[in-house]
């Protein structure tokens, strides 16, 4: 039997592990063109927090019963395709499942001998991919720039400022607590870090940021991109990737509007999604690839092991809890 988690009620705020169910159902089987993949990693995200809610959003949300969407690692078991042969190691949007039948060209084959197969969940994956696209095609830096990033100690926020460094930027990364302040300077690179939790924001940011803030990854929304929004610089870019402290909010948040800041400094602000860029994956990866194998680019995962665990994971994730990309092994 195919052990999955479904989504067994919509949250109302943070979720709950009731909200969700560990079900078994009948294996799947491949039709005609389709890959039968043995997931082995799972990964947690915070997008997946919008798909549980019924509001108007980029995707379908889930049904109640639906398996809860999700990018995931594991080895063909079968195939009705050619481009794949059973013990490969493929990426793809599986879910949070064991066993799923895939549409072969929803697969991506990864070589498990160039990096772990679990960096095809980050580094070399969805994250990578949506901090490259996210910074240089929306963010524009240019050497000398000061690049601000908040939720820097998440999978996303870790590679960006990494790439920011490799552009000759200075970063200044935003994160929860001491531990991963720490991690920023000694780890990702950061020229600079701000505990949001037991720091004044926005003192810090005028003593990190002299010259204000060129380029803006924008994680979390909320208090903490108000302070910044702050500090602009003439020509700012502000990149808007994630809201995660809007995520659980039932309604919306009422805060001051920054929007006329974008007058005063002449400011872009922007939003993307990553498949956006699904035709130019091919022309990040090889880079991001590269970095890794380089030195240039460092990662960290927060793994637990047994599928069961994922919904707790995904709440952890939610609370900040995890202290690098959070993956469920299977």
């Amino acid at each position: 039997m195919n052990r999955r988690v479904t989504l067994a009620s919509r949250p109302n705020g943070m979720p709950k592990e009731s909200d969700f169910a560990l079900e078994e159902a009948p294996d799947p089987e491949p039709g005609a063109g389709e890959v039968l993949v043995r997931n082995r990693f799972l990964s947690v995200d915070p997008y997946q927090r919008g798909r549980m809610s019924e509001a108007r959003s980029y995707a379908q949300p889930l049904q109640i019963g639906d398996v809860i969407t999700s990018q995931s690692v594991g080895e063909v078991a079968a195939t009705n395709d050619p481009r794949f042969a059973a013990g490969d190691w493929v990426v793809g949007q599986t879910g949070w499942q064991e066993l799923a039948a895939a549409r072969a060209g929803t697969l991506r084959k990864i070589d498990s001998k160039l990096a772990p197969p679990t960096t095809a969940l980050h580094v070399l994956g969805g994250t990578g991919l949506t901090a490259y696209f996210g910074l240089f095609d929306i963010g524009e830096p240019v050497a000398g720039d000061t690049v601000v990033v908040s939720a820097a100690a998440g999978a996303v926020g870790q590679i960006v400022g990494q790439l920011s460094k490799i552009a000759g930027c200075r970063a200044v990364g935003i994160a929860g607590g001491e531990e991963k302040k720490r991690s920023l300077l000694e780890e990702f690179g950061y020229d600079a870090a701000i505990d949001y939790k037991n720091e004044d924001v926005a003192a810090a940011l005028k003593a990190a940021c002299r010259d204000g803030v060129n380029v803006y990854f924008d994680n979390v929304g909320g208090e903490v991109s108000d302070a910044v929004q702050r500090r602009l610089a003439l020509h700012a870019r502000i990149v808007i990737c994630g809201q995660v402290s809007q995520y659980n909010n039932a309604k919306p948040e009422l805060a001051p509007r920054m929007t006329n800041l974008l007058v005063v400094y002449r400011a872009r602000m922007e939003g993307f999604l990553i498949t956006d860029y699904a035709d130019r994956f091919g022309e990040a990866l090889p880079r991001l690839a590269a970095w890794l194998r380089e030195g240039k680019l460092h990662y960290r995962e927060d793994i637990v092991e047994g599928i069961e665990k994922a919904p707790r994971a995904f709440i952890g994730m939610l609370n900040g809890e995890n202290r690098g990309k959070a993956i469920v092994a299977v």
